[in-house]
């Protein structure tokens, strides 16, 4: 023991007088040690503590105050009463003193042994004995942490004070201006305010110390370690504010007042706090305000030029309506909500009859805003504005009037409530003028004005949407004059929004466009064309392909629920059916677009079990069964050939069959592989509709090219099946694959295996059977190109490029060696080329296969893992190639750099620079474009190393706007464009030169070239005039 007080004394020794910090842990270890206790260390500490000298008493409370700060929790409940008495005593001494004190007791303020009263005995000596504003910033800081803490551990002691908390706590804060400060200064008044603290006759106070900040006006300072931004005060100090109805009284007068601001960030920030005030406030509380509110915020919205500023005062306003309905009615008061809509009306509604002046927008907006606030609200306001919107309908004769309030309609459709408990048993608002609004959709879908009908299709499906506002009859009346404007007009503004109003009714209303639109337009897609000779013009051949085009898309678009699914899909395939024996007329193009209509059937309405199994059952059967059909067909003569044995045909078809696969439930999903893979491998027919096939077709086997390229209907079912459906058969599967993948000579039917087998191997389970399967088609394909005598040198490359991005999406160890064959190649004088070209495939996204919609195993950010890995290897291929076969890499560099985000595009940057400038002179215009696309997000943002080679790529630039090719041209001109704004005193020197050759794109015989032109020119002219930028 002796040798421990020893110690004791020795280590006090050597803080307070040998200026040693370091003591102070030495000293608070031996507390947590137990070789001496706190109480001993105070004994320690005496002389130091009465000492005549303020530094030497302030270095014994400072080394006391850091051995609590990390002992407070080993001290005993007679130790921290000590201790308090001890600081609080201490809170009268020099002010040198008092920093080391306020450690000391926020220490303290952590401790759960806290005695009781002694919460209530600090705070009294802290705001009787402590000027808290004169002290320093980290001072301050300490008190405020000190007041949270015993608001968490202390809050009833703390009540128990009443109102003298609260005027001690604005005494501390009162002139406080440092921001991390203020956040906490907030945070306890937000405590104050939420936790049920007694504001007493100190309410206004409260307010004054917290208000004068608002509008918060705050910008942090560069690099601002702290991390305080202006939102994070402003939403501090607006939950204080809007916190209690008892600020109502002052804080609305001074939003008022800041309303009148012309700084715009408080005219929003004042409209926003108005917003969250009023979710606490009652209507009393505004009585005294209305009118002033309504003025303010009146004038935002018809005078301002901002967006954001017109925005929130829409928003109080709704906000404030909201308060005004949540009042309870007597007989004997007012209401409140009547008398505040009334002269919102009388100061808005006049404006809406002058439907070419620029107060109907601001007018309609702000009475808008007010008739979403509450059903109440709604029925006020419609009530009043609809009618007269039907008045100056139908007495205006000019369309532009006509469609403007067809718009100001449509708005006030879609804010009315629609609630289902109200006063009046949930009746619709628009219920009464229903009669009226109908008329007025309906007489404007009548008319000629192709304006007036996109408008007016709009209120029609918002009128849709409302809940039993529509009658059946009033929905049919809708579908004739929709099928109408399908069949008659051309525009295409109004058959975008007749597909777009078709979809909308028909998910409330299948049952009328199943008997109304589909038989209508099923009729008019199989009547029968003018043939040359009977008075067709070339002109009348293409509108009647036209109005196809629109019935088939219309089909798909009302095609939302599986009733009207199992009528419209039918009509699909029978034109797919008519226009394989050639008995309707109908083209390829034609032909084409009734798959995408199947595709998008597929893609809007699979979530339903029902229409799943339909596809699973009727349509994928039948569409394998054209599609053979015209595969045997095709092998005749070319005039006999079907139209779905055209790329363009299977091509969609294979859209259809992989959008139903990818939603197939996991039984019908087992089931479509298991039939799929007996078709391809063992001719096994029995499952489709109206068999008339021979039994032996064989489908894989390569001898005729319209049978091989149906392999592409195998790819969409096996390869858009999740990944935990097992594909039955698949070695042999993929062995057949395999072969014709390298023997056809069919383009479409080697690719779409490689496709087939790429989609197969991606989605297998990892293991040896996998390592086998693949590191047999490496050998297979390497043989084959490794032949320069070989024929099949193209169809093995396909296959490995196709393998490779497969592997290369699950990030499988063996795709390594797959790309570093892809690398060796790109010397290659034959196939180089085709290489470059394939990094674009291995980089971006297939349509068809191996893409997350197929649910293929696709790893995030596996193009930045390849470019880490694999970019060297492409420099150095590039350095050690042949001067004819660089243009290969430089391809494939470009396809891999364009692939990457704009952030690493950056970061890569500088070590390719060198390259993508020496890509910029080669002739090859595909890889000037990629390193043009490359460069475009670039340019916003250069980095220094594009700085200095300036020049270099200014002279490539200009030399590419003379390019041949109309794309390269304008990417040029639009590099140099964004090069305008590099810093002015780098790309000044280059004035002079840049003008003189932009002058000849200004006379380019292309428009879009001109345009671009125009534009760089402009901003390069502009550099260093005055005022230029």
């Amino acid at each position: 023991m002796a040798a421990d007080s020893a110690l004791l004394v020795s280590l006090v020794e050597e803080f307070v007088t040998g200026l040693q910090d370091s003591k102070a842990n030495d000293t608070a270890t031996g507390v947590q040690a137990k070789k001496f206790t706190i109480l001993q260390l105070v004994e320690a500490l005496g002389p130091s503590l009465t000492s005549n000298t303020p530094h030497t008493r302030a270095r014994g409370v400072q080394l006391l105050s850091l051995v609590i700060q990390q002992c407070y929790g080993d001290l005993s409940e007679s130790e921290v009463e000590v201790l308090i008495a001890f600081y609080e005593n201490r809170l009268k001494d020099h002010y040198v003193i008092i920093p080391f004190v306020l450690q000391g007791l926020k220490a303290l303020t952590k401790s759960s042994l806290l005695p009781a009263g002694s919460a209530v005995s600090m705070l009294r000596s802290l705001f009787q004995d402590t000027h808290v504003q004169s002290l320093m910033l980290a001072e301050r800081a300490t008190v405020y942490n000190m007041l949270l803490n015993l608001m968490e551990s202390r809050e009833a002691e703390l009540k128990g004070l009443g109102a003298d908390f609260v005027f001690g706590f604005v005494q501390s804060m009162d002139g406080e201006r440092d921001p991390r400060n203020l956040v906490l200064a907030f945070q306890i008044a937000n405590n104050i305010i939420h936790r049920g603290y007694d504001l007493g006759k100190f309410a206004e106070e409260l307010f004054e110390v917290t208000s004068c900040y608002f509008p918060v006006d705050f910008s942090p300072p560069p690099n601002d370690p702290h991390g305080i931004t202006q939102e994070t005060l402003i939403l501090s100090l607006r939950a204080v504010l809007a916190g209690t109805p008892r600020f109502a009284e002052f804080l609305l007068p001074l939003i008022i007042e800041k309303l009148d601001s012309d700084i715009q960030s408080a005219k929003i920030d004042s409209l926003q706090t108005l917003t969250a005030c009023l979710s606490t406030y009652e209507h009393k509380d505004l009585a005294e305000f209305l009118s002033g509110l309504w003025t303010s915020i009146r004038r935002e919205v018809f005078q301002t030029a901002s967006e954001r500023v017109e925005g929130a005062g829409l928003a109080a306003l709704t906000a404030l309506t909201s308060c005004l309905s949540r009042a309870i009615l007597s007989s004997d008061s007012e209401d409140s909500l009547n008398a505040f809509l009334d002269v919102v009306l009388k100061d808005c509604q006049h404006h809406l009859c002058e439907p070419d002046l620029k107060l109907v927008w601001p007018s309609a907006k702000l009475l808008q805003a007010a008739c979403s606030a509450s059903y109440r609200a709604s029925h006020i306001v419609a009530a009043v504005v609809i009618p007269g919107l039907v008045e100056q309908y139908n007495s205006r004769t000019q369309c532009a009037h006509r469609r403007t309030i067809l718009e100001v309609l449509q708005g006030f459709i879609h804010t009315v409530k629609n609630t289902s408990q109200s006063e009046d048993d949930g009746q619709n608002v628009l219920l009464a003028q229903r009669d009226s609004l109908c008329a007025v959709v309906f007489s404007a879908l009548a008319e000629n004005n192709s304006d007036l009908q996109v408008t007016s299709m709009r209120v029609l499906s918002a009128l849709g949407q409302q809940n039993g506002l529509l009658l059946e009859s009033d929905v049919e009346r809708a579908v004739d004059h929709l099928n109408r404007l399908i069949l008659e007009e051309d525009d295409s503004k109004v058959s975008v929004s007749v597909i777009v109003c078709a979809e909308s009714l028909s998910r409330l209303h299948p049952t009328v466009f199943i008997t109304k639109m589909v038989p209508t337009l099923k009729q008019e897609i199989f009547s029968e064309p003018m043939v040359q000779g009977d008075g067709c013009t070339p002109s009348n051949e293409s509108s009647q392909h036209a109005v196809r085009q629109r019935c088939v898309s219309a089909l798909a678009a009302v095609s939302t629920q599986p009733s009207v699914v199992r009528e419209s899909a039918p009509v699909l395939l029978e034109v797919l059916k008519s226009a394989h024996t050639g008995s309707g007329g109908f083209s390829v193009d034609e032909v084409v677009a009734v798959c995408f209509s199947l595709q998008r059937i597929a893609d809007q309405a699979l979530d339903s079990e029902e229409t799943g199994r339909f596809f699973h059952d009727i349509i994928i059967p039948r569409l394998l069964t054209l599609a053979l059909q015209a595969a045997l067909q095709g092998e005749g003569s070319p005039g006999n050939r079907s139209p779905l044995v055209e790329e363009a045909v299977l091509s969609a078809m294979v859209g259809v069959i992989s959008s139903a696969c990818a939603k197939l439930q996991p039984e019908l999903a087992g089931k479509l592989a298991s039939r799929a893979v007996s078709l391809f491998l063992e001719d096994d027919v029995s499952f489709l509709p109206d068999n008339s096939l021979p039994p032996h077709i064989q489908l894989l086997k390569g001898g005729s090219w319209s049978r091989s390229q149906t392999v592409c209907l195998l790819m969409a079912c096996v390869c858009s099946l999740p990944r935990s459906v097992e594909v039955p058969q698949v070695e042999r599967l993929m062995e057949q694959l395999e072969e014709l993948s390298i023997t056809s000579g069919h383009v479409p039917s080697y690719t779409s295996a490689a496709k087939c087998y790429a989609g197969l191997v991606n989605k297998r389970p990892a293991g040896d059977s996998l390592n086998a399967l693949i590191q047999r088609s490496t050998k297979r394909v390497s043989s084959e190109l490794d032949s320069p005598a070989s024929p099949h040198r193209t169809q093995a490359f396909t296959l490995l490029l196709w393998l490779a991005k497969g592997l290369l999406l699950r990030y499988h160890p063996l795709s390594t060696a797959l790309t570093d064959k892809l690398f060796a190649l790109l010397g290659d004088p034959e196939l180089g080329p085709m290489v470059g070209d394939g990094f674009s495939l291995l980089m971006s996204d297939s349509a068809d296969v191996l893409n997350r919609g197929c649910h293929a195993d696709v790893r995030i950010m596996y193009r930045q893992r390849f470019f880490t890995e694999n970019s060297a290897k492409l420099l150095q291929g590039f350095d050690s190639a042949a001067p004819d076969t660089k243009s290969s890499y430089l391809k494939a560099l470009c396809h891999l750099v364009s692939s990457l985000p704009k952030e690493v595009q950056l970061t890569e940057l500088p070590a390719l620079l060198s390259l993508l400038l020496e890509a910029l002179s080669c002739p090859d215009q595909v890889v000037q474009l990629s390193t043009l696309s490359c460069l475009v997000p670039v340019l916003t943002e250069p980095p220094p190393a594009l700085i200095q080679q300036l020049e270099a790529l200014v002279s490539r630039l200009l030399a590419l706007t003379c390019s041949p090719t109309m794309t390269v041209r304008i990417e040029s001109l639009r590099c140099l464009h964004a090069m305008s704004r590099f810093p002015e005193h780098e790309v000044i020197p280059l004035r002079a030169r840049v003008l003189r050759a932009l002058a000849k794109p200004l006379d380019d015989r292309k428009r879009l070239v001109r345009s671009v032109a125009v534009q760089a020119r402009a901003d390069w002219f502009l550099l260093g005039s005055p005022g230029g930028r």
